[in-house]
């Protein structure tokens, strides 16, 4: 891992403070903030081992989502940017209004309003404050921006991203623990937690490392492990059957088991929805049980709304300009695994390729499908599953003819490519239509060479989790809606935000938002009168 800091291995010790199980963004972000609310001893656990740190975070191309007042307000914790370069940046503010705005349109208005505005007013001071304990963000040039008339243009409302994306993110966050004296430990599950009989007792927490289960007994404990992505027993259960073929995009170890024993052992209420997902299109020749710890999030294929997406009977399926990536993006594996052998093949033409993210569609990293020709691209895709040549070769002359017909029919509107905007170059005209259409970026595929690569569907998190209480992420019951003591969620194991779809960016800073509030609860939760057991923390 970049940068990875080793950190010895140490015993399970018998108590502590605050118990935080996960090791991604939202749990380390927990523990960073119980020790800074006064928590003497955190501890941080998670069932993989040291090698695997990080959760579905370290797949992350460590995008956050965040309100703020333009380049000014960025500038100052960002370490990319320049004088010459910033005079050339043109990023508009992104207000509380925009970020409400893109959450209700893409879940559907169905987000828990609560913590909606919880994550929209608290996430531009959660970002500063992440850049003070160590995370270096930088502007997502390479993700979020393109240069149009000479002038690099950031869209989407997203514009921030960490240093070498997830990895950099996860070693920036062990950095920041290891200065809190944050214990971690590595190869370590929950087993089980049993809630005190009195008010005031110990929360009885069950710790498994190499078969043996230890007790910790602990003030409160949050739990950040992650949603059921990995397992394809509760994604078929919750997400349809179709769901056991999709493959991981990330950990898996995210398999589901912290959100079961919520609901079994404590009772917690589920929440939110269960049968949505984060997925996107993802490389088909990649392994489907796990991520790549060096690929990382490059086996994403987000280049699709600069040309087109055909399924293996030659035909497209989803309109891939319906709007910007980031409001698309988490929806659309969704739509590929829909389609026959779950695979699809994405196709651009020589005006366009230039433009795809070189670390998702270099020739080291996917497998590029090229010809002079529609003709000679289409036999080369049969070669890899494309089962309709013909259909294939009719469905891009057509889709041609329909943005000739749109073009002939506005011939007096500027006809200007800006993938930065929603431009309204479409398949749209009277005389033409195409189905589904193409609303934006409908540039006609007429110019070889012809690029195509094979896409399947690749599942990032899954959206149902644990209901809370906004203000402190303390998880509540299912019977009575009451708090359960000193029990917090966050991260992937909180429900209710997301709903069938996600603005890009949201999840990390949710993750962090929550992990703030969860830790700061965790750590008042776990103040007492006398000093807490100090003598059995020293190892």
């Amino acid at each position: 891992m970049a940068n990875q800091v080793s950190v010895p291995s140490l015993a399970i010790p018998a108590t502590c403070d605050v118990l935080v199980v996960g090791s991604g963004n939202a749990g380390f972000t927990a523990a960073i903030s119980a020790v800074q609310a006064g928590a003497k001893h955190v501890l941080l656990i998670d069932k993989c081992p040291e090698s695997w740190a990080g959760g579905n975070t370290y797949f992350t191309a460590g995008a956050y989502r965040t309100t703020h007042d333009g380049l000014p307000d960025l500038i100052s914790i960002v370490n990319n940017v320049d004088k010459e370069v910033a005079e050339n940046i043109e990023l508009q503010p992104y207000t509380e209004a925009d970020f409400h705005v893109d959450l209700a349109k893409v879940c559907g208005g169905r987000s828990d309003s609560h913590l909606a505005n919880i994550l929209v007013s608290d996430s531009h001071d959660t970002i500063k404050w992440l850049a003070r304990q160590g995370i270096r963000f930088q502007l997502s040039f390479n993700r979020q921006s393109y240069e149009v008339d000479g002038k690099i243009k950031f869209w989407g409302g997203l514009s921030l991203k960490t240093e070498d994306g997830g990895k950099g993110l996860i070693a920036d966050f062990r950095k920041a623990a290891l200065s809190h004296d944050i214990k971690t430990l590595w190869n370590t599950s929950l087993a089980d937690i049993v809630l005190p009989r009195r008010h005031g007792d110990d929360i009885t927490a069950a710790v498994r490392r190499d078969g043996i289960v230890n007790v910790v007994k602990t003030r409160a404990i949050v739990l950040a492990a992650g949603g059921f992505e990995s397992n394809s027993r509760m994604r078929s259960r919750f997400l349809g059957s179709d769901w056991a073929m999709a493959m991981v995009r990330g950990t898996p170890f995210n398999t589901g088991d912290c959100l079961e024993m919520a609901v079994s052992s404590l009772h917690a209420q589920p929440y939110g929805d269960w049968a949505g997902c984060h997925a996107v299109a993802w490389d088909a020749n990649a392994n489907p049980e796990t991520g790549d710890r060096g690929a990382s999030n490059e086996f994403t294929k987000s280049g699709y709304p600069l040309g087109l997406m055909v399924n293996v009977e030659g035909r497209r399926f989803v309109d891939e300009g319906a709007d910007l990536r980031n409001y698309t993006y988490a929806l659309y594996g969704r739509a590929i695994l829909g389609q026959p052998e779950q695979c699809a093949f994405q196709v651009w033409d020589a005006q366009v390729s230039s433009m795809l993210r070189w670390e998702e569609y270099r020739a080291e990293r996917v497998e590029r499908i090229t010809s002079d020709s529609i003709e000679g691209l289409a036999a080369k895709c049969a070669s890899r599953g494309l089962r309709n040549r013909d259909s294939f070769i009719r469905t891009i002359q057509e889709y041609n003819q329909a943005v000739y017909a749109n073009r002939k029919e506005h011939s007096s509107r500027p006809q200007i490519f800006d993938p930065a905007v929603r431009d309204g170059l479409s398949t749209f005209s009277s005389s033409k239509h195409v189905e589904p259409p193409k609303t934006n970026w409908a540039l006609p595929l007429d110019k070889g060479p012809f690029l195509a690569v094979k896409v399947t569907c690749g599942i990032t998190f899954t959206f149902g989790g644990l209901k809370v209480v906004p203000e402190t992420a303390q998880v509540v019951r299912s019977r009575n809606g009451a708090p359960i003591p000193g029990v917090y969620c966050c991260g992937e194991m909180l429900g209710g935000l997301f709903y069938a779809n996600y603005p890009g960016g949201s999840g990390l800073t949710s993750g962090a938002v929550f992990g703030r509030r969860a830790g700061r609860a965790a750590a008042q939760a776990a103040r007492t009168p006398q000093e807490y057991r100090s003598d059995t923390w020293k190892l």
